[in-house]
């Protein structure tokens, strides 16, 4: 049954000799085009019973329950909010799943280092926490419209690495995912927006004045991916002009992270026995 495996998803883990370049944003490794729809649904029914049984853990109490945090960050229209929508949305409990959307900081949290508004987002025991866009504004963004010195763009690296292994030391699995786009896949999506009346709501003209910057926001990927993609904290730069493809891979992903923890019900705190007996008495 097709299906992408793991170990095929690990092959999308960035790594040191990584380059935006070699990714082709039309490919749909692991899986052939005609497979993709075939491969979507395979995990669904595990994913949602490990992330119940993940949930029932930090209800019942259950010390060292872990959590998961996925982080969406890619170019405009890459499909983040596909991602949200039809993997998490349509497989995982919404009783055990938080999503932040992280826009432009407001005044309060420009007072503050650019990670103070992230902290208290991170997720609880038990729970999978979603960020579509995240604490890398803060290198992409940031960096592209020199918005921050690039001594502090630097800075914001090593912050990055040592906040995300903090997050992992206390029981939170990472998974980040950048969606890779083609400039042509991204025209198309914009031209969508522009034109179709349901759409114009997703549509901002700021888009294209970053697309003007498509090569700059590539290098600042790449450097921002291979600087801070870590063993507790990897990147996937996943293929994404197949949106679904994407989001197979992403579910396998969830799927690994989730089997990582080697999750048990929590024990019953009452006598099954006893409480099937009063059942039938009352």
């Amino acid at each position: 049954m097709a299906k992408v495996s793991i170990k095929e998803a690990e092959q999308l883990r960035v790594g040191e000799d990584f380059a935006i370049a070699d990714v082709d944003p039309k490919s749909t490794p692991g899986v052939g085009k005609d497979n993709v729809d075939d491969a979507f649904e395979k995990y669904d029914d595990e994913i949602a019973d490990l992330q119940e049984c993940l949930y029932a853990n930090a209800r019942a109490e259950v010390e060292g329950t872990g959590s998961i945090l996925l982080v969406l960050q890619g170019m405009d229209t890459a499909g983040k909010g596909g991602i949200i929508r039809n993997v998490v949305g349509d497989v995982l409990d919404p009783q055990g799943v938080q999503i932040k959307a992280f826009g432009k900081p407001t005044e309060e949290e420009q007072k503050h280092d650019f990670l103070w508004r992230i902290k208290p987002h991170l997720p609880e025991p038990g729970m999978v926490s979603v960020f579509d866009r995240s604490h890398y504004e803060d290198v992409l963004v940031q960096r592209v419209r020199e918005m921050a010195p690039p001594e502090e763009i630097e800075r914001r690296y090593g912050a990055i690495v040592d906040f995300e292994a903090e997050a992992a030391a206390n029981g939170t699995k990472i998974i980040k995912v950048m969606p890779h786009i083609s400039k042509e896949f991204q025209a198309e999506n914009l031209r969508k927006r522009i034109e179709r009346e349901d759409k114009h709501w997703k549509y901002n003209s700021g888009d294209i004045d970053d697309r003007k910057l498509w090569d700059e926001f590539q290098e600042a990927y790449e450097i921002a991916l291979k600087r801070t993609s870590t063993d507790v904290a990897p990147w996937y730069c996943i293929p994404s002009d197949d949106k679904d493809y994407c989001r197979t891979v992403v579910k396998t992903l969830l799927l690994k992270a989730l089997r990582e923890m080697d999750l048990e019900w929590p024990e019953a705190d009452f006598d099954p026995e006893a409480e099937l007996k009063r059942l039938e008495e009352s």
